[in-house]
């Protein structure tokens, strides 16, 4: 009986190495077909999942209370299982270059616990070449066997989307790769287990490794050409998101749009393709060109709302700006690589005192990162603007006649008195209207309602 067979008949048992945003649904996903050992470092993060809290949102509570996935920071446990899958995080350093420390450490702890017939497959973003130049000595060194002898190795990128209740580990076509035709037909049929999307066999794990890095870089390179366009029609005063709609009526225009672009994927993976080619001796132009136009979109966003605030006649130094949402995309809780927090550091080298709101985002995660309290919506009061940063779908409801009431006015007259006012005169209305400063970063309100309200409105 092969290895395949064995896992499915639950005579051995499969491991997840790492169980963050993406190791954690993958383990839990497969639990339902097969026995799974779940394995992290973090044992805080262990025993809140066998608690059955889910604090990433990306399966749920009950579905953690339910799953079969044996929870565990014990390392000894991983010798139970034979097909390893390792889903640490990739960063970058300060200086853009890559981290792989996790994965290194990843290696280092599975190699220790391999034994004999084991697959290994990693699924965290890295250049071509980790897996089989780096990671393979790590296991040969530590576990004492030999690769392609004693165990085989494997890589598929994981593609699963934070936050997106759509495009799940289930419903995306999983890239998947082996060192040899053995190896790959039996990661292929063990991924095939869950992923109802099928898998797609790259012919050599480089060419897995690589198509995982470009995939980002790509999406990465769009957008920043769209947060350009933006720069450019912002200086033309034209809208950006108008612009957008028009062009896209044409059949082949392709729908992307301006914005900020962390996170652990997009805002990293280029990096990676590009720390490699320069080892190969190759400068990146495009992709690090359309990395430093998104890297500096939280700088320009506060740049933006400081202009705002000086045409509306606000004192910079000592104003108070309220920010919701912090994460590096909506719904999802995950603050890592946000840029939002780029927004805030450089609004503070102003002098203004910034606060933020959101509901969804880890408050113990922006604490230890970036030493962020959160505060609630309605305790908000008496500030100078508003930057609405992070669509997120609890945000939707928020209506802008509600958003008046946050802020400091210098006018005798209320904000439903202002209204009207402004409703039916333009004399006094243009004086009243320069009181509310709104930036909706990712146009979640309507410009000409918002401006016929009295909003100095700014998007990009």
């Amino acid at each position: 009986m092969n290895l395949f067979d064995k896992i499915v008949n639950k005579q051995e048992k499969m491991s997840v190495i790492g169980l963050g945003y993406v190791g954690m649904p993958i383990a839990v996903s497969f639990a339902r077909k097969v026995n799974v050992i779940g394995f992290d470092i973090n044992k805080d993060k262990i025993n809140i999942y066998k608690s059955g809290i889910d604090p990433t949102k990306e399966v749920g509570d009950e579905a953690i209370k339910n799953t079969t996935v044996e929870f565990t920071s014990d390392e000894a446990k991983l010798r139970e299982a034979k097909f390893h899958i390792v889903a640490v995080p990739t960063p970058v350093n300060k200086d853009h270059t890559p981290d792989l420390s996790s994965v290194e450490s990843a290696s280092r702890i599975l190699g220790r616990n391999l034994t004999k017939g084991s697959i290994v497959v990693y699924e965290s973003t890295v250049y071509p070449g980790v897996t089989e130049d780096m990671c393979v000595p790590i296991l040969e060194r530590e576990s004492g066997l030999k690769c392609g002898v004693d165990f085989k190795i494997g890589y598929s990128p994981e593609r699963i989307n934070p936050g997106d209740k759509v495009h799940r580990l289930e419903t995306i076509v999983k890239i998947v790769s082996g060192m040899d035709e053995e190896a790959l037909d039996t990661i292929a049929k063990v991924y095939e287990l869950v992923v109802e999307a099928g898998v797609y066999k790259a012919e050599s794990i480089k060419v897995a490794e690589a198509a995982k890095v470009i995939e980002n870089s790509q999406r990465d390179i769009n957008i920043a050409f769209m947060n350009e366009l933006s720069i450019i029609f912002n200086k033309m005063g034209i809208d950006t998101k108008a612009v957008l709609e028009a062009a896209g009526t044409k059949w082949n225009f392709l729908k992307f749009y301006p914005g900020l672009v962390g996170g652990h994927c997009i805002g990293v993976d280029p990096y990676y393709l590009t720390y490699k080619a320069e080892e190969m001796g190759y400068h990146s132009q495009i992709i690090l060109s359309g990395r430093k136009i998104n890297d500096d979109m939280g700088k320009y966003v506060a740049e933006n709302a400081v202009k705002q605030m000086i045409k509306a006649h606000k004192q910079i130094n000592g104003s108070k700006v309220v920010i919701f949402g912090v994460t590096f995309k909506e719904n999802c809780p995950d603050v890592r690589n946000t840029k939002v927090v780029d927004i805030i550091r450089e609004l503070e080298e102003y002098g203004v005192e910034v606060m933020v709101v959101d509901p969804v985002a880890d408050r113990e995660d922006l604490w230890r990162a970036y030493r962020i309290n959160l505060c609630k919506a309605e305790e908000i009061t008496d500030i100078d603007a508003i930057i609405f940063a992070v669509p997120h779908e609890e945000f939707k409801t928020i209506k802008l006649q509600d958003l008046k009431k946050m802020f400091r006015t210098t006018n005798s007259k209320s904000s439903d008195e202002i209204d009207e006012v402004a409703a039916t005169t333009e004399s006094d209305a243009d004086v009243e209207k320069n009181e509310y400063v709104l930036i909706d970063v990712k146009g979640m309100f309507n410009r000409q309602e918002a401006e016929k309200m009295g909003y100095i409105y700014w998007r990009l």
